[in-house]
């Protein structure tokens, strides 16, 4: 256990960011799953939402957020 006023401070700071987080995670999870379940434009584009919201808090890396996308849109396009 912290000990000092300004590590007591950071401890539950870190908490708070870490559930944040940890909620973050789970809707994209959920999200994924459903979008490559049930392909349709709806799910896709909500995926597309939670996927760039995990990107801008820096949870996941632009590559992966662009791998994760793509993936997605593959589902969706017209087949040649």
């Amino acid at each position: 256990m912290p000990i000092l006023k300004n590590a007591k401070k950071a401890m539950r700071s870190s908490e708070r960011k870490a559930s944040v987080n940890n909620r973050v995670r789970s809707q994209m999870k959920t999200a994924l799953v459903k979008a490559r379940t049930t392909a349709t434009k709806e799910t896709v584009s909500s995926a597309f939402s939670v996927v760039d919201t995990a990107l801008k808090q820096n949870l996941i890396h632009r590559n992966k957020a662009a791998r994760l996308k793509q993936q997605l849109s593959k589902l969706t396009a017209p087949k040649k």
